[in-house]
């Protein structure tokens, strides 16, 4: 880098970040007082983002609106999305935006240098000169506007932002989270509510919303970071060029005002919206916060997270095991946020009671100072941060880019210091210090220090509530007919006419002349080659063995896949509870507390999961494994291996306390899943109606799981001995040496370390019962068409069907349709004019396919939409360049960089699936060369699909209630 040439900048410090094997420089443009960070190594996925420091004044939602808003068309790209248009037509391996309670930031990666230069070029100028100042209709769209169709009809609210709000304000984990935040730091802007309250939204007038953007959207208030492979020298020349030269300094009051203590704890009661059949009882939160230091103490940010490994998140910290043991809530969490300027440490309480908050609170100090005068478990401290460290030496992040990671944990020092962007980059030295301090009583004085004598700090309760969603609604409902009835015969008019013209200007397209601004690759740009897999098939100990030759840095990735498909159908969610057992329960050699510690301390965890892969050779077969994973330092393989046998050999499945314990556990986090991801959650089972592999998958993680576990955590006395010998009787089944596959991904020098040691756990193993027993059991799919009813104010629609079973064969042309129906058709229709969060599909090779919408106002609407997706198919038409933009963001998704672990799982899906790489390689040559008649020619499929008739929606009880006739049952989801 020739600093001579980069005379608008001021060199600030220049670092080698030796854990990431990467040099460091911090910047200033002395024209406009930007910031710029660059991490500069040899990874190709190189990442840029420019952020900016928004502290919200109100809850009005006004740096959430800012964010979808600027994305909307700018001076140098004046088309109406710009990020959709990306999205469809750029290689990039990460595009987005987000809003955080005291910064904005918009990322994107590429490992094309020519598509990463045109992403920056984008994003800069939406920051920078967006089109909100000329066209108010963007602001409507995105943030709010009132809606009125006729004279005669209700004023309503809509709007892309205000809808996902209403989603976030009606999960429980999300209000909690929320008044957490605003209880600890209430002079502060982290008092407000930087994504939106609902009931403060519509307060927030279009003048603000601008005065907002002007204020703080000015490069002295932002921070641009650039990662990777990357000629920093040429990229900030053309910065200070294209953009930062054009802004002189000013002076903007954006600093995060730090909060004063408190004398005392605050108290916040609030309340949450539960279905009218939800019980009350055991359905509170409880939840005890503390504010920690600051985010620039180096050594606070990462001791407290061993400490909220070590009190609470083991499965036997002395904090979750106290409050469990007391009958206090039946899920205890833990959290420690250093996302922010004063970190907060929570302990919270689930499915509890208001009437034991003050023994909550007894047992918590109580613990607490038997900890810090008895001192804690040494082996969780060192198992803590072996696990802390292993994550982050790992830097597996799984789709995410490091480069991102690593640029959005800057922000935790840099936001708040300037001098300080690579603080927690270099957290190697500090994982040494904290070993050494196990030995001192260091922790013991944090725990004091910061939990005992500690009085900032906050008690926030969340309690069930009925009706609370129908009378807010109710309450709305009147407001809106008050504010109608306020209106003059004039303005009346005008919203009728402003809806109108809404309508008008969502449903008219972008002028060609604006498209071909935004730039794009060319066909050629693309690979022609698709990324082959890895498998050998090897033997070991007379076990078939599928190495994945991979370089991975001596770690070691070991996958035990043992056979599943005997299973019956109605013992299939019996899957579920094992897996949720497994390492969390007594074996013969350890308490599963010491078991956590050890397979923290030996490796980098152990985990295990249920996977069903369809085979595309026979559209009715499929394999169904249960896998067991561990990673850990080639090094390591013995004791993990050791591990593993105990777990599948010796776990004390009959500890009926344990069980229970797990099975309240699993119930809580099922919920939140189903609640939070409805999209995918009612996709999954509107497939099971007629896919087996859908069927299994919603029988062992999906709605049918969660009403196996609450049936028996619910009837647990009369019920346990039957669950007890079902899981003995599955697990002496499953773990045998028949049918059993290891996946192992590492370098030859790491293979060479599991012939010595897997001979003991191999005999250990069970030979098995012998295929005859073993017969494939047969799932029966059943059209059920559900409405699942809830306490949430938005919907998640879901239909489905099966392109084979229709008689159609499947073509890479599908893989560009689902871009295409994505970000064109359902995105216009279901977000953009519908005011859903949003909207997707997918089309499987095993014939399945979906289309879903998630935090959606509508329900009707919307399968009125997908009614008349054949039609949009028959009169699609794009010229060469649009059919190449979809070629390239079809490609995009196809080439995601992966690292180690993810390279040899797509390889082992591939095995088990017969996919070959000729198949991959003639879906990508589909790909690249499909014209605009192939993507018609998939009208008749999808009409195949749609006459199916196979729909499940999971949302707002009146909104289903309302549609009973879609339906062929409804029912509560709880």
């Amino acid at each position: 880098m020739n600093l001579e040439k980069l005379k608008a900048y001021e060199l600030v410090e220049e670092k080698d970040l030796k854990d990431l094997n990467s040099k460091g420089y911090l910047f200033r443009h002395k024209k406009s007082g930007a910031r710029i960070s660059a991490i500069s190594n040899d990874d190709e996925n190189k990442v840029f983002y420019i952020g900016f420091r928004t502290p919200p004044a109100d809850s009005t939602g006004v740096a959430h609106i800012v964010e979808h808003t600027v994305l909307c068309g700018s001076d140098k790209f004046p088309a109406k999305d710009p990020f959709v248009e990306l999205v469809k037509g750029s290689l990039n391996t990460f595009l987005n935006a987000m809003t955080y309670p005291d910064k904005t930031v918009y990322p994107v990666a590429s490992c094309n240098d020519k598509d990463f230069q045109n992403l920056m070029d984008v994003y800069m100028d939406a920051v920078l000169h967006p089109n909100i100042y000329k066209r108010e209709e963007i602001f409507k769209q995105e943030g709010w506007h009132y809606e009125l169709e006729s004279k005669d009809a209700p004023v309503t609210i809509n709007g892309v932002v205000y809808n996902e709000m209403k989603g976030a304000f009606s999960s429980p984990e999300g209000v909690l989270e929320r008044e957490i935040l605003n209880s600890l730091y209430p002079d502060t802007s982290y008092g407000n509510e930087s994504g939106g309250d609902p009931q403060f939204i519509p307060d927030l007038t279009y003048q603000d919303y601008l005065d907002f953007h002007s204020r703080y959207y000015h490069p002295c208030n932002s921070y641009i970071y650039l990662y990777g492979n990357v000629d920093i020298e040429e990229k900030l020349l053309w910065l200070d060029k294209e953009y930062l030269s054009k802004y002189d300094e000013i002076s903007i009051d954006s600093t995060i005002k730090r909060q004063e203590g408190f004398d005392a704890p605050a108290y916040v009661s609030k309340h949450y919206p539960v279905a009218s059949n939800e019980p009350l009882e055991d359905n509170t939160y409880l939840s005890y916060n503390l504010s920690i230091g600051t985010s620039t103490d180096r050594k606070l940010y990462q001791a407290f997270e061993i400490l909220d490994y070590a009190l609470l998140n083991a499965p036997a910290a002395p904090l979750k095991k106290a409050l469990i043991l007391a009958g206090i809530g039946k899920d205890i969490m833990g959290s420690f946020d250093n996302g922010v300027y004063q970190p907060m440490f929570s302990i919270i309480a689930k499915n509890a009671n208001l009437k034991d908050k003050d023994r909550f609170l007894e047992i918590i100090q109580s613990v607490l100072r038997e900890q810090a005068e008895g001192g804690l478990n040494k082996k969780s401290l060192l198992a803590g941060i072996n696990s802390a460290e292993f994550r982050y030496r790992e830097s597996d992040f799984g789709s995410y880019p490091k480069g991102l990671i690593y640029g959005l944990q800057m922000f935790d020092s840099w936001l708040y210091d300037d001098s300080i962007p690579f603080m927690h980059l270099e957290a190697g030295e500090i994982f040494q210090f904290l070993r050494k301090q196990v030995e001192t009583d260091y922790f013991e004085k944090l725990i004091q220090d910061y939990m005992i004598d500690n009085t900032h700090a906050s008690v926030v309760v969340i309690e069930p509530e009925r009706g609370l969603n129908a009378r807010s609604e109710e309450k709305l409902t009147e407001k809106l007919k008050s504010y109608k009835e306020s209106l003059s015969e004039d303005e009346i008019e005008k919203l009728i006419r402003d809806t109108k013209h809404l309508k008008a200007y969502q449903e008219e397209p972008s002028s060609r002349e604006d498209i071909e601004k935004i730039p794009m690759l060319k066909r050629e740009d693309m690979k022609k080659e698709a990324m082959p897999f890895v498998n050998e098939e090897r033997n070991c100990e007379n076990l078939p063995v599928l190495y994945h030759n991979i370089f991975s840095n001596g770690i070691l990735y070991l996958n035990f896949l043992f056979d599943i498909c005997f299973v019956s159908q109605e013992d299939l969610p019996y899957l579920g509870i094992l897996k949720a057992v497994l390492g969390y329960m007594d074996t013969k050699q350890y308490s599963y507390g010491d078991l956590a510690d050890e397979i923290n301390l030996e490796t980098g965890g152990m985990s295990a999961s249920i996977s069903v892969y369809p085979s595309i050779a026979d559209d009715t077969s499929y394999e169904a494994k249960f896998e067991v994973r561990t990673k850990m330092l080639n090094d390591k393989l013995p004791k993990a291996l050791e591990l593993l046998e105990e777990i599948l050999c010796h776990t004390k499945i009959s500890d009926e306390k344990r069980l229970l314990e797990i099975l309240s556990e699993v119930k809580s986090r099922l919920k939140m899943s189903l609640s939070s991801a409805g999209n995918s959650v009612s996709a999954i089972r509107a497939m099971s109606y007629f896919s087996e592999t859908s069927l299994y998958n919603d029988m062992t993680m999906g709605i049918d799981f969660y009403r196996v576990v609450a049936m028996y955590e619910e009837h647990f006395q009369e019920k346990k001995e039957e669950l007890v010998s079902k899981l003995e009787d599955l697990s002496k089944r499953i773990f045998t040496r028949e049918g059993l596959l290891l996946s192992l991904t590492c370098d030859e020098e790491g293979y060479g370390k599991l012939p010595g040691c897997l001979k003991k756990l191999k005999e250990a193993l069970p030979l098995g019962e012998g295929a005859e027993k073993k017969e494939k059991a047969h799932l029966s799919c059943e059209k059920k068409n559900e409405g699942f009813m809830d306490a949430s104010k938005v919907q998640y629609v879901s239909r489905a069907g099966d392109f084979k079973k229709a008689g159609f064969s499947y073509t890479g042309a599908l893989k560009i349709l689902k871009v295409i129906l994505s970000y064109d058709y359902l995105w216009n229709n279901i977000r953009v004019k519908g005011g859903a969060y949003g909207c997707g599909s997918g089309f499987a090779r095993n014939g399945n396919v979906y289309f879903s919408s998630y935090r959606d106002p509508n329900l009707k609407n919307t399968n009125e939409v997908y009614e008349k997706i054949p039609e949009y198919i028959r009169n699609f038409s794009a010229d060469e360049r649009d059919m190449t933009k979809y070629i390239i963001g079809t490609i995009s998704g196809m080439d995601t960089p992966l690292n180690p672990n993810a390279k040899g799982e797509r390889s082992t899906l591939a095995y088990l699936s017969h996919i070959t790489f000729e198949d991959i390689q003639t879906e990508r040559d589909q790909v690249i060369s499909a014209k605009e008649e192939d993507i018609r020619k998939l009208a008749d499929l999808v009409e195949a699909v749609l006459a199916q008739e196979n729909i499940c929606v999971i949302g707002n009880e009146e909104k289903i209630k309302e549609e009973q006739e879609l339906f062929l049952s409804t029912k509560d989801l709880f």
